[in-house]
Parts: structure tokens; C-alpha cells; sequence
């Protein structure tokens, strides 16, 4: 058995763990990487890139079923062929799982094929099918080990007919009709993808709007695109009961304050959130501690236990990529002593769902933003006034804009529509910096792009919009 000392040792190879060690090395630390099974973690390997792949799939599907709009005639008879879209997806998740091997090799981080857990102060024991295969010394340890989907009773996935959104990426065939149980991110965006290639698709969510973390405006709209696709929604209701003993699934929905209904179908996906990794990691008897299946972690994402930290979504919400490398980077640079760096302010990471069509927003909605009382200027724009979305043939959409009405300050931006995942980062950018409602308004926007309605956005709250 291996045994070697490092000045970091990272536990786990996802978006926050390849990161953390690639920084550490690039600042001249010793660095050792311990992933259990795949590198990349489950967003490049069964999360946020494979999705993104098949939607895309689904999204070239559907403009080929509107070909004669855009001039091109003869692919009217396309069809979805979903064992070609996994087949795609399963190999652009293989390239970034490759590229991240690379990039680890390049940055000459020692990465160790086993579980890792801590075994005493400073130290990780690395098993590997039930032998003991290296146990490592390091000065600081970061646990990155991501987190699995929570399960309900009654619910509790089987793989074959109730998914997770594992078995939602890989279907042999398309199910005639599906029940997905939860509207964040997850479960809408599988939505989108199986109700754009021809399932009956409905959408069970316990609160009282689909897509809770949303602004309500901006949920609101994207509810009411689904249901012009034929999908259903069925908000403050819960499913109580799956018989699973006929050819078809058979759900029992109970609204709040209403009687039950009963729903056949043929799948069932669980998008319910997620539950962190934090079994058998050597946790007892430290000072780490957990709530809710969660590490507590402070705002420099420590832990209780000194040389410990806990980064991305084994660390708590919000769960996104993004989120956890800018953690991995920034404890690789707190560790190495690095100048200047910051905590990470919540208020300011995006948040991006890439159903169809798309959803996107950072900091406060307009309901958080005038909790307190603060007066708002709230500024909106759609998508139909705006020439180049008319030149996509993408006319519905809307950007959203909330100020602070005495200071300027830019409070929250919330966007739907084609391409709003790409558009976000300006405003994101725009909080960074504390740009106020002025810079904005006197920043030139290139024309004909979908960002001048960034720009009208701004405009509308205060001047006036030019283009409505």
C-alpha cells in the first residue's frame, strides 16, 4: 500500500474537486486527487453535459419540424432516433471525462483510483474494492464528493420504470407518457426533452408554483409555454401512492385541499433534489459536522475540523457546477496563501435551466427584493420587440430587470427565452462590479443581437424603452 504526504489532498474528481487540485498545483502545492469512479463527477459524466447534449438533440429535432418556416423544404419527415441521442451524448460526456484526465496529468496531480475517507488528523485512507491501496498524509483535506438523488418513499427508483435522472439519460425507447415528480431545474429540463420528442408529459411540484427558486413573472410564462406543448402541471400536490403492479404505472396525486386523482403511465422520473455524499468519509469523531445530509461549511468553506474543507454540493445548496469550482479555486488559494481573494456572495451566482425554451437569472426576485419594504424599479422587455429573436423565429421570451429605486443598485435579472443561459453572465458581470442603472443605460449594445433587450430591460425601468 501506497504512502505519501501532499499539501492537499482533494476526495473526489467532480466539478469542485478537479478544479481545487489543478489551482493548487498551478500555485506550486503538492497535490493528490482520490476519485472513486469517474473523473469528472457526475456533472460530465451523468449531469450537466450529457443533459445539455441530449436537450440539444431535442432541440435540433424540434426546429427540423419547422423547416418550411425558415425556407428549407424536404426534411419534413425527421424523426427521433433516442438510442443515437444517448449514443451522442454518452460520447461527448467521454471527451471532457478524457480531457479532464489530461488536464490533471499536464498539472502533474497525483491521482489515486479508490474511495477516500479520513482516517485521523491529516491523514486519507484510499480503499479500492475492499483493499486498502494507499494512505496519504496531507496538511489540508477538501472534501468534494458531490452529492446522489433523493429519494421518496413509496418512490424509491427502481431503474426500469422509476428513473433518477441517470436512468432518464440512457432510455432504451421513448415512453408514451411520464410523470415527473419535481419542477426545479432537473425535472423541468427532462420535461422539455421528452415532451419535445412526443411524450405525454406531466409535472407534479409540492409548492405553489413550478420552478421554485424562479421569479413568479418568469415562472409563470414558462408554465404557460409548457402547456401549449400539451404538458400538465399539477402545482401543491404530492403523489401518495405508486402501484407499480400493472403493465403501466398507476400515481395517486393529492392537491392541497382537494381530492385525489389517479394517473397511468408508462415512467416515472424523481427530481425531488439531491442527498450529499457524506457516508463513510471517516466523519466521526471529528469536528466535521452534518445537517440535513449536508457539511456545514463557513463562508471560506471550512469545516469544524481544522485543514478540512467542504466544497460544491456535499457542501449545500445551491447545487451548480459553477458554484463548486469557484469553491475548489478558492480554497486551492486560501490554502496557498494567496492576496485578495473573497468569499463567494450567493446573491451572485447565475442560475441557469436550459429547457426549452431557456431560463436564467441572478440574485433577487422581485417578491425577495421588495420584502423589506425597498421601493423598486423593475424594468421588462420581451423577446417579440427585439429584431434578431424575430430574425431566429424565437419571438416569446421576456428579460426582467429589479433596481433598487434610491441607490441604482442592481438588485436581480431574470430572463426566458432562446439563448438566456449565455446572456445572463453580462448582468453577472454588471453585480460584480456594482454597476448601478447609469452604466448600464449608457452601455452600447452591439445590434442586431438578443443582448439589446439587456439593454431595454435597463431602459424600461427607468427612461422609457426605445423598442416597445
Amino acid at each position: 500500500m501506497d504512502g505519501s504526504s501532499f499539501d492537499i489532498v482533494v476526495i473526489g474528481g467532480g466539478p469542485g474537486g478537479y478544479p481545487a487540485a489543478i489551482r493548487a498545483s498551478q500555485l506550486g502545492l503538492s497535490v493528490a486527487l482520490v476519485e472513486a469512479t469517474h473523473l469528472g463527477g457526475v456533472c460530465l459524466n451523468w449531469g450537466c453535459i450529457p443533459t445539455k447534449a441530449l436537450l440539444h438533440s431535442a432541440e435540433v429535432f424540434h426546429l427540423s419540424q419547422r423547416m418550411a418556416e425558415f425556407g428549407v423544404t424536404g426534411a419534413e419527415q425527421t424523426s427521433a432516433d433516442i438510442t443515437a441521442m444517448v449514443q451522442r451524448s454518452r460520447k461527448v460526456a467521454g471527451r471532457l471525462t478524457a480531457g479532464v484526465k489530461h488536464l490533471l496529468k499536464k498539472s502533474k496531480v497525483t491521482v489515486i483510483q479508490g474511495h477516500g475517507r479520513l482516517a485521523g488528523p491529516g491523514q486519507v485512507l484510499v480503499t479500492k474494492d475492499g483493499a486498502d491501496v494507499a494512505s496519504l498524509n496531507a496538511s489540508n483535506v477538501i472534501l468534494a464528493t458531490g452529492a446522489r438523488a433523493r429519494s421518496l418513499p413509496g418512490l424509491e427508483p427502481d431503474g426500469e420504470r422509476v428513473w433518477t435522472a441517470k436512468e432518464a439519460m440512457i432510455p432504451d425507447s421513448l415512453p408514451e407518457s411520464l410523470l415527473v415528480v419535481g419542477s426545479g431545474a432537473i425535472g423541468m429540463e427532462f420535461a422539455s426533452f421528452y415532451s419535445d420528442l412526443g411524450s405525454k408529459v406531466t409535472v407534479v411540484e409540492m409548492l405553489p408554483q413550478i420552478l421554485p427558486v424562479e421569479d413568479e413573472e418568469i415562472a409563470g410564462l414558462v408554465a404557460k409555454h409548457f402547456k401549449k406543448r400539451g404538458v400538465e402541471f399539477h402545482t401543491e400536490s404530492t403523489v401518495t401512492e405508486l402501484d407499480r403492479s400493472g403493465p403501466r404505472l398507476l400515481a395517486r396525486l393529492q392537491p392541497a385541499g382537494g381530492e385525489a386523482k389517479e394517473l397511468e403511465v408508462d415512467r416515472v422520473i424523481l427530481a425531488v433534489g439531491i442527498v450529499g455524499n457524506v457516508d463513510d468519509l471517516g466523519l466521526e469523531g471529528t469536528g466535521v459536522q452534518v445537517d440535513r445530509d449536508h457539511i456545514v461549511v463557513n463562508e471560506w468553506c471550512e469545516t469544524g475540523e481544522p485543514g478540512t474543507f467542504a466544497i460544491g454540493d456535499v457542501a449545500g445548496p445551491p447545487w451548480l457546477a459553477h458554484k463548486a469550482t469557484h469553491e475548489g479555486v478558492l480554497v486551492a488559494e486560501r490554502v496557498a496563501g494567496v492576496e485578495g481573494i473573497s468569499p463567494i456572495d450567493p446573491g451572485r451566482i447565475p442560475g441557469c435551466t436550459y429547457c426549452r425554451p431557456q431560463i436564467a437569472s441572478v440574485g433577487l426576485s422581485e417578491a425577495e427584493a421588495g420584502r423589506d419594504g425597498r421601493e423598486l424599479r423593475v424594468g421588462r422587455f420581451p423577446f417579440i420587440a427585439n429584431g434578431k429573436a424575430i430574425a431566429m423565429a424565437e419571438p416569446e421570451g421576456l428579460i426582467k430587470t429589479i433596481f433598487d429605486a434610491k441607490t441604482g443598485e442592481l438588485l436581480g435579472a431574470h430572463m426566458v427565452g432562446a439563448e438566456v443561459t449565455e446572456l445572463i453572465q453580462g448582468f453577472v458581470v454588471a453585480m460584480g462590479l456594482e454597476t448601478t442603472e447609469a452604466e448600464l443605460m449608457h452601455t452600447i449594445f452591439a445590434h442586431p443581437t438578443l443582448s439589446e433587450m439587456m439593454h431595454e430591460s435597463v431602459l424600461s425601468a427607468y427612461t422609457g424603452a426605445i423598442h416597445i
